[in-house]
């Protein structure tokens, strides 16, 4: 099989036009669904269950992870699904057929004294580049926004007045965040004073983080990678327990650390399930026992 059969085309068209699907998820949709068909050597209109069992076998013995083999099985699911309602297929054959057992590692989070050696390596330095990393640390520290959310803010979603970004999150979802007067007057400074240095001349570019470089005009997920990296080296933090993804982590530990609700985090993260959130009450289990043991009514009790 050299190019998409006719239903997945069909299916993809489907997941963005009803569902609104990111563009990020319908090509893992794509990827994932067609080498399925293509490994399996089979047309959506003859796939049976032994043929997902074998799919599953074979990334199991390519040593792909669990979560790989989950998030494949999941987009055959939905293709499944579109194939059945579409009448192209006539039995569903998924429902004999597990996803493996989830592994749920507990994120890894950075400390604020961590998050403040980040910035302040990257503001002192010379080079505009680090001085967007460094702004991009502290709004992502001070909001939750996901990489792929903050890479590509526009200026017209900030409300300076109201301190708040409208986001478009994953699936298309919208939320509003929330920031203090001092990243206020942060991003005012770096509009100023930093991005100018990431235009083109002649070329109009509304991307709050603007990058000269890139296609998309606006910097990218492994740009800012990149130069987390090099101030991991300029700071001393440790480049093991540093990724884009940590600073959101790193937002949500430090609420719950400060005795906000899981709901609330729950709202600033954008999660649509509360399970999601509850992660994060796993890695603050130290803080709890300290708070038993400080305000525990028998604690001056002596034996």
């Amino acid at each position: 099989m050299t190019e998409n059969p006719e239903e997945l085309i069909l299916f993809i068209d489907m997941m963005s036009a009803q569902k609104g699907a990111a563009q990020n998820t319908l090509d893992a949709y794509e990827r994932d669904i067609f080498q399925f068909l293509s490994t399996q050597n089979i047309t959506p209109c003859d796939i049976k269950a032994s043929d997902i069992a074998s799919f599953v076998q074979d990334l199991t013995d390519q040593k792909r992870s669990v979560k790989t083999i989950a998030r494949k099985l999941s987009a055959v699911r939905e293709f499944c699904k579109f194939l059945i309602e579409e009448k192209i297929l006539k039995q569903n054959p998924l429902p004999d057929i597990c996803p493996p057992k989830k592994e749920k590692p507990l994120p890894k989070f950075l400390r604020p004294e961590d998050v403040e050696k980040l910035y302040n390596a990257g503001m002192a330095h010379e080079k505009p580049h680090l001085v967007r990393a460094a702004v991009m640390i502290k709004l992502m520290f001070a909001s939750g926004l996901r990489v792929s959310e903050a890479v590509c803010l526009s200026l017209t979603s900030i409300s300076h007045d109201k301190k708040q970004i409208f986001v478009k999150g994953k699936g298309s979802k919208e939320r509003i965040v929330f920031f203090d007067e001092q990243i206020n007057k942060l991003l005012f400074d770096f509009i100023k004073n930093v991005r100018p240095f990431f235009l083109k001349k002649n070329v109009k570019n509304t991307y709050l983080f603007a990058s000269n470089k890139s296609k998309s005009g606006h910097i990218t997920r492994d740009g800012f990678f990149k130069n987390l990296k090099e101030l991991c080296v300029l700071s001393g933090v440790s480049p093991a327990l540093v990724s884009p993804h940590t600073l959101r982590h790193s937002f949500a530990t430090n609420l719950i650390n400060h005795d906000v609700s899981l709901r609330a985090v729950q709202k600033m993260l954008g999660h649509e399930n509360i399970s999601t959130t509850q992660i994060y009450t796993h890695i603050t289990q130290n803080k709890i026992i300290d708070d038993v043991i400080k305000k525990h009514p028998l604690k001056d009790f002596e034996v």
